[in-house]
């Protein structure tokens, strides 16, 4: 590898796929943009447009849409192709060109040749099927190939093992936090992509599931409670920041009010980036806006524990399904698999929110009319149907189906580990046994309908009022 590129590959977010020249002949660097779908705050764009300004190439950014992405549907693709919008805007004041292909005509590796491109630099997702199509692409194309965590502030790979509980991650993850905070700098291409007359790209307006039949999913029909893109997502963050944040501490526990980020759509998509949701928490506490304790609650609660789910996914193979247990909840789901269940529900019944249980239908309607849900409900959520279900497989599988079908965060780090510490136990530790759970954590309906407000919740869902009153 050139010294040139050598040293700007000498950075903790990259990883090089495939090393090497770039070829004499070429007229790009290309940046396959996939998980980090915006133009700010992203490293992986930052080091794309480093390199093209090192080899004095023009940028292009590439993204892909496929009609067969993992547990991917209509619900999801509406809130992606908004935020596609922001990103075209975006790159394009950064002087980047956008491609945007849909199937037969997005194979990345015919791209490559066809723009003649110099190298690939592309962002990092954990998740099983999208990083084995980062490994594949390693080997079939003939350029210099880099890969960047844009996901983390503390980029992913800083940690080598699999962490077992949120109290031994954390202390690690806020030692490393101060160097990774980096202040934005928006560095522009400094060459321009001359576009061919005839060259082919989706247009980011245009309906990008048209057309497209079996296996596409249509039945989850899209949502009006979030708006994709940047421009929402730094709506919501300042909302968050400006009204919220203060009282973070007294009500983030309480789903009958409005008094969460509500971001977490948006992160999954990569619209905002942690770095942008950092800098503006940092500026409300250096203008006394907000408290440190304020920031460090929210800290934990998002950026910690999203990167310790990270690091989950990435450690463990088996992490959507019950083969992620520690041995510990393994011994004991199985020990008591066989325990009686006073309410078994099948999945669609629990699907079209038919239990016994008027707070956890709540929570479910919330899901499939809103696709979010409020954590302390989603950790509830999950409890419930370990109860419910034949088995703790049959329950952590049936978590897994309604979690990526209908939340927009999920098929995410995040969803698997919250599925995973409530059915078997992950990053948490052994309490008082009972029938069904053994040594489980649980979870009641009374001592968690005490935590708040429950009843003004039920009604809130039952008015169609997804996130309740500040």
């Amino acid at each position: 590898m050139p010294e040139a590129l050598q040293r700007l590959a000498d950075n903790a977010r990259i990883t090089v796929r495939r090393g090497g020249e770039p070829p004499r002949e070429a007229k790009c660097v290309l940046y396959w943009m996939q998980r980090a779908q915006r133009g700010i705050d992203n490293p992986a764009l930052d080091v794309a447009i480093a390199l093209g300004n090192e080899l004095g190439l023009p940028v292009v950014a590439f993204f892909s849409a496929i009609n067969n992405f993992p547990h991917a549907n209509w619900r999801h693709y509406h809130f992606l192709s908004q935020g596609l919008i922001d990103a075209e805007q975006d790159l394009a004041e950064r002087n980047v060109a956008f491609i945007v292909r849909r199937p037969p005509h997005n194979a990345l590796e015919k791209l490559v040749v066809e723009l003649r491109a110099a190298a690939v630099v592309a962002d990092e997702n954990p998740m099983r099927e999208p990083e084995r199509w980062r490994q594949v692409l390693a080997h079939r194309i003939e350029v210099p190939y880099w890969t960047v965590d844009a996901d983390c502030i503390v980029p992913a790979n800083t940690f080598t093992k699999h962490f077992y509980a949120a109290h031994h991650f954390r202390p690690k993850f806020f030692v490393e936090l101060p160097r990774f905070l980096a202040t934005e700098s928006p560095v522009k291409a400094q060459h321009t992509w001359n576009r061919p007359h005839d060259f082919a790209s989706f247009h980011v307006g245009d309906n990008i599931t048209e057309g497209w039949g079996e296996p596409f999913d249509r039945s989850v029909r899209p949502v009006d409670s979030f708006t994709g893109g940047t421009r929402a997502a730094q709506k919501l963050l300042a909302d968050f920041v400006t009204n919220k944040l203060s009282d973070y501490n007294t009500v983030r526990n309480h789903p009958e009010r409005d008094g969460t980020s509500r971001i977490s759509p948006a992160l999954h998509f990569g619209h905002i980036g942690p770095l942008t949701i950092t800098r503006a928490i940092e500026d409300a506490v250096k203008k006394g806006n907000c408290t440190t304790e304020a920031r460090d609650a929210y800290y934990g609660e998002v950026l910690a524990w999203r990167e310790l789910c990270v690091n989950f996914v990435r450690f463990v193979p088996a992490y959507d399904s019950i083969e992620c247990a520690p041995d510990w909840a393994r011994e004991t789901l199985k020990k008591h698999s066989r325990d009686a269940r006073e309410h078994p529900y099948t999945l669609q019944q629990m699907e079209r929110a038919e239990t016994h249980d008027d707070m956890w239908n709540a929570a479910q309607k919330q899901m499939v009319d809103h696709g979010w849900m409020h954590n302390i409900l989603r950790m509830y959520w999950g409890k419930k149907i370990l109860e419910w279900s034949a088995t703790p497989a049959e329950a952590f599988t049936n978590c897994v189906y309604l979690n990526d079908k209908y939340f927009l965060d999920g098929r995410d780090p995040n969803g698997y580990a919250n599925i995973a510490w409530a059915i078997c136990g992950v990053h948490d530790r052994p309490w008082f046994e009972r029938p069904i759970f053994g040594t489980v954590r649980y979870m009641s309906r009374e001592s968690t309908g005490r935590k708040f407000n429950s009843k003004l919740y039920m009604r809130n869902i039952a008015e169609g009022n997804a996130f309740g009153a500040r």
